[in-house]
């Protein structure tokens, strides 16, 4: 058989790179944004052997023999990164009809579906996630687990994951998956193999279980939240004991922790026992975010998800709909405050409130409150390299780190909202996307029937 171009694109488009793995790569642009410059460099390059950066650069020359790709007017930039996704799940559909598909659907469907939401996630540009907590089927089978460990040895194609298996929560908190349904509906009260423990004892033991069971990080729910039916949106959930139990148990076992917060009092008694970062954090007054910017606690604001809510508001109960509407009218102000406090900042969205793949929106939205659109982007390649504790390898493009690359269309400081159109995604030296998304080269390529046979 006689391989056409048209059978290549089609290799691309499911991930697989067409160079050697000893091949030198040279990626050309009109500019570079290498992560922690306070400007771009014009005239960007960047040079790959295997999996690493060789060099990046303004005007650098090109190695002979190295295969070069000029993609044109574009911006180089490291791959992007969000601080907080749940690629294991979809809630970004109408309410009532998403709590029956999660009674529905079996554990191995949504190990499948989990598949496309991260292939959807890398091809928007985002090459590391954490992905902070799997719920109900799929967190009892560590879907996000196996989706980790698939997309590590090649099986399929995602971004980088540091998961956290199951959130851990208190008894009819935010992450008790039977607070709203009747008592015993589900054959039994959950526990610590759930997520759901009470008092500091049972809180190391939830952290211990998970760290077994593969966790990279530890997510936590110390106050309430918008989606969960039967409590108040800023409610403290965890005592400062478990809080300090929760922490304490963590980080001897080398794990950070994450904490979902909407409430102000959880948030200064979360920070005071030392959390790694607050997830949300609408509610919060400037005495707090004071607080977070003394102890180098990171915020990850996740604006998208109540922007994606708001919009979407008659989809859901009427009690989540006035929770949301609190949370949202509050977190603009939270946001603007911490930005101009120089609380440390990481890009996180929950990505599965909103349809995955939309994570760059985000970036507009920051900007729209009062972030420069420099401070934007580094929220999504050093901060967040910083807070996973991968910026030896990962977060700018510098000589030694791993090439994840991406490319996005024009200069994303004068047009924050290019960095939803990423036109090219490399990771660790492979390419994963040039062009138009999969779906859309995938029907291209098998659109016109010119592919020639012959032979033997």
């Amino acid at each position: 058989m006689k391989i056409t171009s048209r059978i290549l694109l089609v290799l691309l488009s499911f991930g697989i790179s067409a160079h050697a793995a000893d091949e030198t790569i040279a990626l050309k642009a009109a500019r570079l944004f290498d992560g922690k410059s306070s400007s771009l460099l014009q005239n960007g390059v960047v040079i790959v052997r295997g999996d690493k950066i060789v060099d990046a650069g303004s005007n650098l020359p090109l190695p002979m023999g190295a295969q070069v790709i000029d993609l044109g007017d574009a911006t180089l930039s490291p791959g992007f990164m969000d601080a907080h996704t749940h690629l294991t799940a979809d809630y970004s559909g109408n309410y009532n009809e998403r709590r029956l598909q999660e009674l529905d659907l079996n554990v191995s469907e949504q190990a499948i579906h989990a598949t496309v939401f991260a292939r959807a996630t890398v091809e928007a540009g985002f090459t590391t996630v954490r992905d902070l907590g799997s719920r109900f089927v799929a967190s009892r089978e560590f879907v996000d687990v196996a989706l980790r460990n698939s997309i590590n040895k090649g099986t399929i194609v995602g971004p980088r994951m540091l998961v956290a298996t199951k959130g851990i929560g208190a008894t009819g908190g935010h992450f008790d998956p039977t607070s709203g349904f009747r008592d015993f509906l589900f054959g039994r009260e959950p526990d610590y193999t759930d997520g759901i423990a009470n008092g500091p004892d049972e809180i190391r033991k939830a952290v211990r279980f998970e760290v077994k069971n593969g966790a990279d990080v530890i997510k936590a729910a110390v106050s309430g939240g918008v989606l969960s039916l039967a409590d108040e949106v800023d409610t403290p959930q965890l005592t400062p004991a478990e809080m300090a139990a929760l922490v304490d148990e963590s980080h001897r076992l080398r794990r950070k922790v994450a904490v979902h917060c909407h409430g102000d009092q959880a948030a200064r008694e979360a920070i005071e026992a030392g959390v790694d970062s607050i997830e949300h954090g609408s509610f919060m007054k400037p005495e707090t975010l004071a607080m977070m910017k003394k102890k180098g606690t990171y915020l990850t604001p996740t604006l998208m998800a109540s922007e994606w809510i708001m919009g979407k508001l008659a989809n859901y109960p009427a009690a989540l709909q006035e929770k949301a509407k609190a949370a949202f009218n509050a977190r603009s102000e939270m946001f603007r405050n911490a930005v101009k406090m120089g609380v440390k900042i990481s890009f996180g969205t929950d990505a599965a409130v909103y349809p995955h793949g939309e994570n760059a929106k985000e970036f507009k939205l920051m900007v729209d409150l009062g972030m420069s659109p420099i401070d934007a982007l580094k929220s999504a390649t050093t901060s967040d390299a910083e807070l996973f504790g991968v910026a030896q390898k990962l977060g700018t493009l510098e000589k030694g780190k791993l090439a994840d690359v991406i490319a996005v269309p024009g200069d994303p400081t004068t047009d924050i909202t290019a960095t939803a159109r990423v036109s090219f995604v490399m990771k660790e030296g492979k390419i994963i996307r040039q062009g138009p998304p999969t779906a859309q080269k995938a029907a291209e390529a098998t659109k016109s029937p010119d592919v020639t046979t012959g032979g033997d």
